[in-house]
């Protein structure tokens, strides 16, 4: 019920969009459908394209972030790179001059020699820092004035050294303090220069700052033209992908319905490759398979309806009734009263079990009595050749056969082996339990036997598996073995073993069924064959 109320829904919407789509021609949706049509006539799977177009809208959602985030880095190295010159440009401004010109006035004032002054140490470290920030900028500019510091803390080396070789030669305490005021001046002039530096590098992080918010509110408008391209493509690859899944379910359906109006020739068509496709291919082959299904069950139903004949041939064999009727009139002009009522009693009980209530099972033990009846019957026609023996192991007396299975090979035993052997014979009639799913029965005679041409001639009529039955076969073992195989299957039948002038042994095998189990069988063959 929940199929049948989204359905129409989902129907309506894809109809909504056609129409509007074609409203006119200048509609922005025409295009789109255009564009979803075009998706949608693509040769790829469902999944393949789902996949594709997934991987799409995370692309484009995935690239503004990506360029936001990568501008953002971008612009926040810049940024800390410097600030961070910045840091260290004050820090040199702050120690350089007062370090310098103290421990310079210290040597000066002959607190400290000149060789253990720390002024050559504490010009390394800011060279050093100067290069450092030199490599961490990106300014052209701002590498000029780093190499301007360079150059005016070269200078102050110069003057340092200057002073070194004076002292070295005894220079008077008047030559040592000039050139102390010209190291006070270098640093005056290198800590002028920082400051110059720091003061760039100030201006410079606020143009920054404002190159920063342009390129990013140009960054906004681009992000939401992704996201925008995003949405609109997630948009077109639905009503694409639907199409693709609704179109073919359509035509499954419309197909669906043909064959419901009992019409087995209607086919799926489709020119796409992807799944439902697919499984329309399959549905075309589930169809060919239901009309040989069809085809073969219209043929065994013939198949057994032929068997029901010669059942009911060898049921009413009026060449049989004729000999037992008139074998009564005999017994009863001669005063026989005894065998009469017996004869009467075994022709009796004999069409009583073969009728059935137009039953095709009977119990083992039911059909038993009915050979036995057909026998008593027989033997009291042919008193000087014909003896019976039947064993039946009472556990499978219960068990369900198909009726008139065994009266065809008692009928062939007594016909073709012990008649025709002219010095009597007796018949075998054995069933037991063969193993916990099947029953085994046994026809065996000690008559004439058939000869090897004639045993392979049967051989081969039993291996036949054509399904057609012979309605004039001259033993009916073959009969009776098809008739087997419809009704139990491929796996059971009949088997003969011969020996001319020795006997015969035909064996028949069946499933250990109980009756009610063939119940359910027989109502479904029954409303087959009406149908």
């Amino acid at each position: 019920m929940t199929q049948k109320t989204i359905m129409p829904g989902f129907r309506q919407i894809l109809t909504n969009i056609r129409e509007q789509a074609s409203a006119t021609s200048r509609s922005p949706l025409k295009y789109v459908g255009q564009f979803a049509d075009f998706l949608a006539g693509v040769n790829l799977s469902i999944r393949t394209k789902i996949l594709v177009s997934l991987c799409i809208v995370i692309l484009l959602m995935g690239a503004t972030n990506i360029v936001s985030m990568m501008q953002m880095l971008r612009y926040s190295r810049q940024y800390d790179a410097i600030i961070t010159n910045i840091t260290a440009a004050n820090s040199i401004s702050g120690t350089v001059k007062a370090d310098i010109d103290n421990e310079m006035w210290r040597i000066v004032s002959g607190k400290i020699e000149f060789a253990d002054g720390k002024q050559y140490e504490i010009i390394d470290d800011v060279d050093a820092t100067v290069h450092w920030m030199m490599a961490n900028t990106d300014s052209q500019r701002a590498k000029v004035k780093l190499d301007l510091i360079l150059r005016t803390l070269q200078s102050l080396r110069d003057y340092i050294a200057q002073m070194g070789d004076k002292i070295a030669h005894n220079s008077t305490a008047a030559e040592n303090e000039a050139d102390l005021e010209k190291i006070r001046f270098a640093t005056s002039v290198m800590e002028e220069v920082v400051q110059n530096y720091v003061l760039y590098e100030v201006n410079r992080t606020e143009g920054q700052y404002q190159v920063m918010r342009e390129s990013f509110a140009r960054w906004q408008v681009f992000s939401v033209i992704l996201i925008l391209s995003a949405v609109g493509f997630a948009v077109v690859a639905a009503w694409s992908l639907s199409k693709s899944i609704y179109t073919p379910i359509k035509k499954l359906h419309d197909v669906t319905t043909t064959i419901t109006k009992n019409d087995l020739q209607a086919l799926m068509t489709s020119d796409n490759v992807d799944e439902i496709t697919e499984l329309g291919m399959s549905f075309n082959i589930m169809i060919g398979k239901i009309r040989e299904l069809l085809n073969s069950k219209m043929k065994e139903q013939e198949n057994l309806k032929k068997a029901e004949f010669r059942a009911l041939q060898a049921q009413i064999n009026p060449h049989f009734l004729y000999n037992t009727l008139d074998t009564i009139i005999w017994m009863a002009e001669s005063k026989k009263t005894d065998d009469v009522v017996s004869l009467v009693t075994a022709l009796s009980s004999f069409f009583r079990i073969s009728l059935s209530k137009g039953m095709d099972w009977i119990t083992i033990g039911e059909e038993i009595e009915r050979i036995r009846s057909y026998l008593t019957i027989q033997k009291m026609r042919y008193r000087d050749i014909l003896d019976f023996k039947i064993d039946v192991d009472e556990e499978v007396a219960e068990n369900t056969i198909l009726k008139l299975i065994l009266q065809p090979l008692v009928e062939n035993a007594l016909y073709h082996g012990i008649k025709n052997k002219r010095q009597g014979g007796t018949i075998s009639i054995r069933v037991r339990r063969m193993n916990e799913d099947e029953i085994l029965l046994e026809v065996e005679d000690d008559g004439i036997g058939f000869t090897p041409e004639k045993l392979a001639q049967l051989q081969a009529e039993l291996a036949d598996d054509s399904g057609e039955f012979k309605l004039e076969s001259g033993y009916g073992i073959g009969n009776v073995n098809k008739r087997i195989r419809l009704y139990y299957g491929s796996p059971y039948g009949v088997s003969i073993q011969s020996e001319y002038n020795s006997g015969t042994c035909v064996t028949l095998v069946i499933p250990a069924k109980m009756e009610t189990e063939f119940q359910v069988e027989e109502t479904r063959l029954s409303v087959g064959s009406e149908a």
